[in-house]
């Protein structure tokens, strides 16, 4: 496989477009802007115009497979949340695993971003919603600035390709950035969604019976540890490799819940916690099948991560509201747009609420 990093042209087209696609994950307008300023609908079609129009794919993390199996809790985060999903108990969990990225058909080594979604069924009826990437920091701090990026990061027609000097500006203008451009640089495509860390970057809280507020950061941590670059020469391998897994057993990760101290920044994603803060180990994620994301249940889910149960509170970092008010706004174009193609049914009992 040809060295992506090599040459300061090349490599500041490739940390942009990875950027890029990667706060499409997190980075949606929600409408409590100002609408001349910026919409929902506004910043879908800037991902829509960046990644192409795919009829009846999400206009980002287009590339991707339903998965599905149950969260175990082993009781250890009760003491600072009242949401019943921590109890000693399994919760049925429907998930998703994908890569950045507007097109369906991109290669699997083309970012080395993987991101999992995942909705956990509480007994009670509530769900916890949560989207979480395999990166330890969001590029930008604010969606403003992610909508400046999303056009600086726009493919020049004749390249197909970001141009380079524009978002050397960009990220001349935006310092926040740093962190992030320090990982992009040193990261490679992993063969596996198996082996990858999955972190929430935003904050939340967590709620005890008190009413005390906890805020948090939570990761899903992989038990699976043979971690290697992808193979060279073929794009679709991450499926292929997780079946080949699940047919092998189940595949587990442990939720790992961190707490911040006082003056951590807690509302913004661009600015990471230091490595020494408490953490506790709440449960563990297992994954025992896999479906075709065309026909399987996470198709019409919406991975809302402000959907929360109670004893789960979201934080004010204002990309929160900016991803759920997007989330909505491709959700609608997708389904929209699956009613109208041939052959397609709608499974109603699994339509996101």
């Amino acid at each position: 496989m040809r060295n992506v990093f090599s040459g300061p042209a090349a490599r500041w087209a490739l940390i942009g477009g990875l950027a890029l696609a990667t706060v499409a994950a997190f980075g949606y307008v929600g409408g409590w802007l100002a609408p001349r300023r910026l919409t929902p609908q506004r910043l879908v079609d800037t991902l829509q115009n960046n990644g192409g129009l795919h009829p009846g794919y999400r206009r980002n993390h287009a590339k991707g497979v339903c998965v599905a199996g149950w969260f175990e809790g082993n009781g250890a985060a009760r003491a600072y949340s009242t949401a019943a999903v921590f109890d000693r108990v399994r919760t049925p969990v429907i998930g998703r695993f994908a890569i950045p990225g507007g097109n369906p058909y991109a290669p699997d080594g083309s970012v080395p971003i993987r991101s999992m979604a995942l909705r956990l069924n509480l007994p009670d009826g509530e769900q916890w919603r949560t989207g979480m990437n395999a990166m330890p920091v969001f590029p930008v701090s604010t969606p403003q600035a992610f909508y400046e990026q999303a056009l600086a990061g726009r493919p020049d027609p004749a390249t197909g390709k970001p141009d380079p000097a524009r978002l050397a500006a960009f990220f001349a203008a935006h310092p926040e950035a740093a962190a992030f451009r320090a990982w992009a640089k040193q990261a490679k495509p992993s063969a596996s969604y198996a082996t990858e860390r999955y972190d929430s970057i935003n904050a939340f809280y967590l709620v005890d019976a008190q009413g005390g507020r906890h805020a948090v950061r939570w990761a899903m941590l992989p038990q699976a540890s043979d971690a290697r670059p992808g193979p060279a020469g073929d794009p679709d391998y991450l499926d292929r490799d997780l079946q080949q897994r699940l047919a092998q057993g189940p595949q587990r990760w442990t939720l790992r819940i961190t707490f911040a101290a006082p003056g951590d920044p807690i509302d913004d994603a661009a600015r990471a916690w230091p490595a020494d803060r408490k953490s506790i180990d709440a449960g563990t994620l297992v994954i025992d099948r896999m479906q075709p994301q065309d026909s399987g249940p996470c198709r019409d889910v919406n991975y809302d991560p402000t959907v929360l149960p109670a004893g789960i509170e979201p934080s004010a970092d204002p990309l929160l509201a900016t991803r759920s008010a997007a989330y909505a706004d491709s959700y609608l174009r997708r389904t929209a747009e699956e009613a109208h193609l041939p052959g397609t049914a709608r499974a109603a009992t699994e339509t996101a609420r």
